[in-house]
């Protein structure tokens, strides 16, 4: 299964739709074959929203497998703690709560900006920090206890 032509036809379906892809990836485990696009929007992904690109994505997949076998095709979002795997993840982050590592230590606040070489993290008690964007080994959406 070719992934970049699934994907050239399925992105601009999907954002039509009001959301942009997040990940597509194709796993074949014995004879099962799942097809599992991961998608999200500013404000987060509903299980009817899953249910709403699949039906309207389902079709043309099928139409793209060549050999016509049973390949499931799984609709998700990407998680409450994803990784930002990009300086375009993280500006669509901001305002968000975020764990970042970076070489050296481990910080949680929220991203209250980012010019695309330096982070802002508003930490606790008001108080606010400054990472290099090379310094961040990884920068994940986190849940705030």
């Amino acid at each position: 299964m070719d992934l970049s032509t699934i994907k050239r036809e399925i992105v601009p379906m999907i954002e039509e739709l009001g959301f942009f892809l997040y990940d597509i990836e194709y796993i074949k485990e014995k004879r099962q074959e799942l097809l599992r696009i991961a998608i999200d929007k500013d404000s987060g992904i509903t299980v009817d929203e899953c249910v709403l690109v699949l039906e309207r994505i389902a079709p043309v997949i099928d139409k793209l497998n060549p050999l016509g076998g049973e390949c499931q095709i799984e609709v998700t979002s990407p998680g409450a703690e994803r990784k930002l795997r990009n300086k375009e993840e993280i500006k669509r982050a901001l305002g968000k709560y975020v764990h970042v590592d970076t070489y050296e230590q481990k910080h949680e606040g929220i991203l209250s900006d980012f010019n695309g070489e330096t982070l802002t993290l508003k930490l606790a008690k008001n108080k606010e920090i400054k990472i290099n964007y090379i310094d961040i080994n990884l920068i994940r959406l986190a849940i705030k206890f």
